[in-house]
């Protein structure tokens, strides 16, 4: 799989593509209705994604970040698993932002993209100040040369599986209905820091990522850890900023069950399988680590086969 962030379309390879255009910050079932469309045309034109990084919303309101669902590298890698041969990642700055609906379909769609079919949410908007509607593309679509699919929402228990339900999903914890809007589990990749070691001083040794800024999930959670060798292997994680040993920044700590090896530098995957509570401020090392015990007595019980 191919990523393009250049702009130029001197630059950019010559096929046409079957485009599908969104965000795609969750690549939900939602958003896999619009790559299943796009990969339909593989066999005459290259099936093909376009986001934007930084989300656009981070763009417009700094001062409130939107919470991130998965890692630039973990969007990726879920793109090629669903049978993407490119994925055109625009850099969303002011100058990106300012384009008009006809600028942004005539020289990004167009010209780079080498788009024949576009393929887009039924409430899909574009150009500046979001001027450009689905009618709009069907309209400079048949200027230009390309088809239109325009794909409704998918729906999950008469609600509209979207970004904004799968961010409230994994604020409440609520893993089941996670794993249900994106018709897979969820897990967060990374290679493992060198951290404080404290852990290993606590009888809880972990391996330390670094999470999407700022996490859409957070607390602590029965996990199950790949990768260098590991499959699934159970275990018991934090995602947070540990108040109680002063912390900086947020971190994915994950302790594996029964394991002593050495994972510094190699990447793993870690599963969120169940939320057991959220993060808090202990008086006292004692009591952070008796509430410890409990929690990996508890993930262990629900993560037995």
């Amino acid at each position: 799989m191919r990523l393009i962030r250049d702009t130029s379309p001197a630059r950019a390879p010559s096929a046409a593509t079957a485009l599908a255009i969104g965000n795609f910050d969750g690549l939900h079932r939602g958003h896999q209705a619009l790559i299943r469309r796009v990969c339909a045309r593989s066999d005459e034109l290259v099936p093909s994604l376009m986001c934007f990084e930084p989300l656009p919303i981070s763009l417009f309101r700094p001062e409130d970040p939107i919470s991130r669902i998965y890692s630039v590298r973990d969007r990726l890698v879920l793109c090629r698993g669903f049978g993407l041969d490119r994925v055109y990642m625009m850099r969303f700055d002011r100058a990106f932002a300012a384009l008009s609906a006809e600028a942004f379909v005539e020289r990004i769609v167009v010209d780079l993209a080498r788009a024949r079919h576009v393929v887009v949410g039924d409430d899909f908007r574009f150009g500046a100040r979001a001027a450009g509607d689905v009618e709009l593309l069907e309209t400079l679509g048949a200027r230009l040369g390309f088809e239109v699919s325009v794909i409704g929402a998918v729906e999950l228990e008469a609600e509209r599986v979207s970004s904004t339900a799968l961010r409230q999903a994994l604020d409440r914890g609520e893993m089941s209905r996670v794993r249900a809007l994106l018709g897979r589990s969820y897990s967060l990749s990374g290679r493992v820091l060198r951290g404080r070691q404290l852990g290993r001083t606590l009888g809880y040794p972990t391996v330390n990522l670094r999470p999407p800024l700022p996490p859409a999930a957070r607390g602590i959670f029965a996990v199950r850890v790949s990768g260098a060798g590991l499959d699934r292997h159970p275990g018991v994680a934090s995602l947070g900023q540990r108040p109680t040993v002063d912390g900086k920044g947020w971190l994915l700590e994950a302790h594996l069950f029964d394991y002593d090896g050495d994972l510094y530098g190699r990447h793993l995957s870690i599963e969120l399988v169940e939320y057991l509570r959220p993060e808090e401020k202990f008086e006292s090392l004692p009591a952070m680590c008796a509430q410890m015990d409990d929690d990996a007595a508890r993930a262990r019980a629900l993560l037995q086969p």
